[in-house]
C-alpha cells in the first residue's frame, strides 16, 4: 500500500499548486535544530538505519516505551536489528501519531522505500536501507545535500570553541552551518549544573560573569552567529541586586526561587541588550517541565524522553521583560515559543505590544514546538498568528531536529 504520493496531505487544487509550483523547490533554512556540528564537519557515516533513525530520537523512544518495549531495545545495548524490529513492531499501532507519517516519509524520500514498516517488512527495509547507507551520498553531508538545505543553525553552549563550524566553513560545503548562542547553564542559577559551569568560566563575581558572557557573544558573532536561544522553565521577571545572589551561589549556598528570578531576569536582560547591539534575534523557549522521572533520569540522564508540558503563568512576566528592554530601545528581534498550546493567543497578543518599524513583525510567535510539532499544533500556531498578527510576515517553520532525515 502506498499512500505517500507526491500529493500527500494536499487535499485540493490550490494546495497542490501552492506546493508544487512555489514551495517544493525552495531550500530549507533551518534556524533552530540540534544537529551535531561535529558529525557534519567529519561527514559522519552512519553505522546503519538504527543509528540514523532511532539514535537520539526521544519522540520514537517515548512511543516505544508506551508500547511496553524494554529499555534495552530503546537506549540500551541490544543489537541494532533487534532495536529496529522493536520499533517496527510498535509503529503500525501508532495510528494518530505523526511518527507513522514521519517514518514512512523518511523511508520514501531518502531510500525510495514505499513499503509500510511492519514486523513483516522490517528485514527487507533494514537490509535495503543499510545497503544504501554504506554507499556514496549517504553520509551526513550527503543527506543534507539530498534535503536541499541552505542554512543550518545549530544549538551551542557559550563555552564551545566552534572549531567544527569553522572547519565546515573552510571545507567549502555549500550549506551554511551557523552557531546559536544558548547560555542556559549560565542563566539557570537554581539548577545543580550552575556552580560547576560557573567555575569553568573563571568568573569570581557577577561583573566578571557578565564580561565573560560579553566576550563569548562577541566570539560567536565573529563566527557567524546571529541567533540566541534561552530555554526557560518559566519566564521570570523580578527586580533586585543580582551580585550578592551570584556570590552566595558561588559559595555553594542554595538559592531561593525569588532570588533565582532576580538573577535570571538581570542576566537575560544583559544578554538581550548585547544581542540587540549586534542585530541578533533572541529566541525564548518556555513551558517545559523536564526530567520528571527520577529513576529514568538517574539511569539515562537528560533529553531521554521524560519531559512534559508545564503550565506557568506567562503573560505578565513576558510583557514586563520585553517592556524593560523596549524602554531603552534595546529590545532585539524576538521569537517567543511556548510548549503549552494554551499560550498561543497569549504570546500572540504579547508580540503585538512591541512591534516597531522598520521591522516587519519584529516580535514573532514561534512555530509549533516539540509536542506541538505536528499538524494540529502547527495549525493552531498559524491560526493564532493569523488572527492576531500579520501572517505574511511569519518567518516560517524550523525542524528542531536531532536527525539528518527529519
Amino acid at each position: 500500500m502506498n499512500f505517500f504520493t507526491e500529493d500527500f496531505m494536499l487535499k485540493n487544487k490550490i494546495a497542490k499548486k501552492l506546493y508544487h509550483k512555489f514551495a517544493e523547490g525552495l531550500p530549507i533554512i533551518d534556524y533552530h535544530c540540534h544537529i551535531p556540528p561535529e558529525q557534519i564537519a567529519e561527514d559522519h557515516r552512519f553505522s546503519g538505519i538504527t543509528e540514523l533513525m532511532l539514535g537520539g530520537d526521544h519522540y520514537k523512544w517515548r512511543a516505544m516505551r508506551s508500547f511496553g518495549i524494554e529499555e534495552k531495545y530503546i537506549t540500551g545495548d541490544a543489537p541494532d536489528w533487534d532495536k529496529f524490529l522493536a520499533y517496527a513492531t510498535m509503529l503500525p499501532h501508532a495510528i494518530g501519531n505523526p511518527l507513522l507519517h514521519w517514518t514512512q516519509l523518511e523511508l520514501k524520500r531518502y531510500f525510495g522505500i514505499d513499503e509500510m514498516l511492519t514486523p513483516e517488512s522490517a528485514k527487507r527495509i533494514y537490509d535495503r536501507a543499510n545497503e544504501l547507507l554504506s554507499s556514496d551520498g549517504y553520509t551526513a553531508r550527503g543527506l543534507i545535500a539530498r534535503s536541499n538545505v541552505e542554512v543550518i543553525c545549530t544549538t551551542d553552549d557559550p563555552m564551545d570553541d566552534l572549531r567544527y563550524h569553522r572547519a565546515i566553513k573552510s571545507s567549502g560545503m555549500m550549506t551554511r552551518v551557523l552557531p546559536t548562542f544558548r547560555p542556559d547553564k549560565a542563566v539557570n542559577i537554581h539548577k545543580d549544573t550552575f556552580l560547576p559551569y560557573i567555575e569553568k568560566t573563571g568568573a569570581k563575581s557577577y561583573g566578571e560573569l557578565l564580561e565573560w558572557l560579553r566576550g563569548r557573544i562577541g566570539f560567536f558573532h565573529e563566527n557567524g552567529c546571529r541567533l540566541s536561544d534561552h530555554g526557560l522553565d518559566y519566564v521570570p521577571f523580578a527586580e533586585g541586586d543580582p551580585g550578592p545572589i551570584f556570590a552566595r551561589a558561588l559559595a555553594g549556598e542554595k538559592v531561593s526561587r525569588e532570588d533565582a528570578d532576580v538573577y535570571q531576569t538581570a542576566v537575560i536582560q544583559f544578554c538581550a541588550r548585547e544581542y540587540a547591539r549586534r542585530g541578533w534575534t533572541l529566541q525564548i523557549h518556555t513551558g517545559a517541565i523536564r526530567n520528571n522521572n527520577a529513576r529514568a533520569f538517574a539511569e539515562l540522564g537528560p533529553d531521554a524522553g521524560f519531559d512534559s508540558i508545564n503550565d506557568p503563568k506567562i503573560s505578565e512576566n513576558i510583557n514586563r521583560l520585553l517592556n524593560a528592554l523596549d524602554k531603552t530601545d534595546e529590545l532585539p528581534k524576538t521569537i517567543l515559543y511556548s510548549l503549552n498550546p494554551n499560550d498561543n493567543y497569549t504570546l500572540a497578543t504579547c508580540m503585538g505590544n512591541f512591534q516597531r518599524a522598520p521591522f516587519k513583525s519584529k516580535i514573532q510567535l514561534g512555530s509549533g514546538w516539540w509536542f506541538n510539532d505536528q499538524r494540529d499544533g502547527m495549525e493552531a500556531q498559524l491560526r493564532a498568528f493569523g488572527n492576531l498578527g500579520v501572517l505574511g510576515c511569519f518567518i516560517g517553520m524550523l525542524t528542531d531536529s536531532r536527525s539528518f532525515v527529519s
